[in-house]
């Protein structure tokens, strides 16, 4: 297709949904994330590439799914002081995340195991989908023996990187630049806290009837701050370098869409787009307090979300490198 893209940068890569449907369309996609999660998850479906790991992949999953469960800090934290996983489900994981961290494994295939448990625990857990709580009783598929499988890895050549993503948008050019940021206050370490844990293979001090990492307090987001949204988004999308940027934003957020599209339109023409969508399903459920009481009254059952295209009519800001430590992962 006539100019279309042929590399991609995905700043808050999150699940790499949309990496991974970028890989498959040909375009060669850099994922970046400051969550350890969702650097496996991009390691996993953007960087590692099918042709040279898919053998070892289905090998290394398929010995990992026949270890017995290991009951530790993980089950005790996860099935006895919280419910978002059965016990045995829980020991299982532990178990299979403490052989994978023994066996020092290159980082694409280490990513594609991760990716795999991750997803695995994520069949099987007591939740509505996010990790902000767990059910009051338990969901019926949280019954279900844990059970890995291979990601839909592709084929193709790619590449993750685990920054902030105000260095990795100075540090990493493309033809399109997709933004997805955090809206409010809802912190992604804290909606995915479990999955954190599971990537990072640690056994961190939790706090809360939901057994949150302390760290989903002291990582905060400037994107999860009203009063540094305007700054932190301002701040990134000068530092994009690329011919195309696509922003998703949604009209909940902190950032007033009349002020966005101002923002956007420093970098060029704005194209938008928007569509309305059911709110997450604990709106449906309702808000309720410590003690199991229902409280207060959700806010409106839909929202939109919008899309937008911006045609750039200047590069971005070249800023220097980042600080030591940053992760970044290639295949």
């Amino acid at each position: 297709m006539e100019g279309a893209p042929r590399t991609a940068l995905d700043l808050f890569s999150g699940t790499s949904r949309v990496g991974h449907a970028l890989k498959r369309e040909g375009v060669r996609v850099h994922a970046n994330d400051h969550n350890a999660y969702a650097h496996a998850l991009a390691g996993c479906y953007v960087a590692a590439d099918a042709r040279r790991w898919r053998a070892a992949a289905t090998r290394l999953i398929a010995e990992l799914d026949l270890l017995p469960g290991r009951k530790g800090w993980f089950t005790e934290t996860y099935a006895v002081r919280s419910r978002y996983l059965k016990p045995a489900n829980a020991a299982r994981a532990e178990a299979i995340r403490t052989r994978i961290a023994k066996l020092s494994l290159e980082p694409p295939l280490e990513a594609i195991a991760l990716t795999s448990l991750i997803e695995a625990c994520d069949r099987v857990d007591s939740t509505v989908g996010l990790q902000m709580a767990y059910l009051k009783t338990w969901a019926a598929r949280a019954s279900q023996p844990l059970r890995l499988r291979l990601p839909e890895i592709l084929d193709g050549a790619g590449s993750a990187s685990c920054l902030d993503a105000q260095v990795a948008a100075g540090r990493f050019a493309a033809d399109v630049v997709y933004l997805d940021p955090p809206y409010n206050q809802h912190s992604y370490l804290g909606n995915y806290h479990v999955w954190e844990t599971l990537a990072r293979g640690d056994q961190p001090e939790v706090y809360g009837v939901a057994c949150k990492r302390v760290d989903v307090r002291e990582r905060g987001s400037l994107f999860n701050r009203r009063t540094t949204m305007d700054a932190a988004f301002a701040d990134v999308l000068e530092r994009v370098r690329a011919k195309r940027i696509v922003v998703s934003f949604n009209d909940e957020g902190y950032l007033t869409l009349p002020r966005l599209r101002e923002l956007l339109g420093t970098r060029g023409r704005v194209r938008e787009h928007s569509v309305e969508h059911p709110r997450y399903i604990g709106h449906r459920l309702g808000v309720y307090n410590p003690s199991g009481e229902k409280v207060g009254k959700p806010g409106p059952a839909r929202n939109r979300e919008h899309l937008f295209v911006v045609e750039c009519a200047r590069a971005g800001v070249r800023r220097g490198r980042a600080p030591g430590g940053a992760r970044v992962a290639t295949a």
